[in-house]
Order: C-alpha cells, then sequence, then structure tokens
C-alpha cells in the first residue's frame, strides 16, 4: 500500500503498485481453507502442496499471484492478488485444494491508521 502519513491520517489510501512498471492493480482476497490437521502437515506436505498451487498458478497466468498463507490447526488462511474472484475459485479447483471462503480486501489498516 502506498500512502504517505498525512494520507493514512485522512483515511485516503491508494492501493497502486509501488513499481509502475508492474501489471495493473489487482484485487487482494482472503482464501479460507478447511483443512483437517492442517497444523500437523509434515514440512514435506507442505512442500508437495506449494509446489502443486505454484504449477497451477503459472498455467493460470499473471493475472492471480499467492502471496502467503498462515496455518491454524485446521484452517489456512491464503491472501491472493487475482484479477476476479473467478480466478481463485479455478485455482483451488484445479489444485483440488478447498476454498470454503472467499473474502475481497476493501482496506487495510495497521497501527499507524491510530495516528
Amino acid at each position: 500500500m502506498n500512502a504517505n502519513a498525512s494520507d493514512r491520517k485522512s483515511g485516503a489510501f491508494s492501493f497502486k503498485p509501488s513499481n509502475p512498471k508492474q501489471p495493473p492493480y489487482m484485487p487482494k482476497y482472503i482464501i479460507e481453507r478447511d483443512i483437517p490437521g492442517a497444523g500437523a502437515l509434515t514440512p514435506e506436505q507442505f512442500r508437495g502442496i506449494s509446489q502443486k498451487s505454484c504449477s497451477v498458478l503459472r498455467q493460470l497466468g499473471p493475472q492471480i499471484q499467492w502471496v502467503q498463507s498462515f496455518v491454524t490447526g485446521d484452517k489456512v488462511y491464503c491472501v491472493y492478488l487475482a484479477a476476479n474472484e473467478n480466478l481463485i475459485r479455478e485455482h483451488a479447483q484445479q489444485g483440488g485444494f478447498p476454498a470454503n471462503r472467499i473474502s475481497e480486501v476493501k482496506e487495510i489498516i495497521d497501527p499507524t491508521t491510530a495516528e
């Protein structure tokens, strides 16, 4: 997010890419995946899941990007940039991953929002 301190204080946010040579802005999504026992998966299992995800992403093209994922006991929360929600669903279907809830991020706040 590119916002200077005065923009943060006024509530005006810009989600423009920091590098103007990057493709146009893509919405950010949080994907909730119900995966029983996710927190007990081995590093090898995570590697295999990640490799499958990256393989599908390469096939889908540059309009979808995996940013990171957070693993809890029985869920995985993934952060993606994508042109639309349908690409997220297509990635999940092709990869064999659940996508139980897909939510578009409307705003990003952090402790500096309080300033």
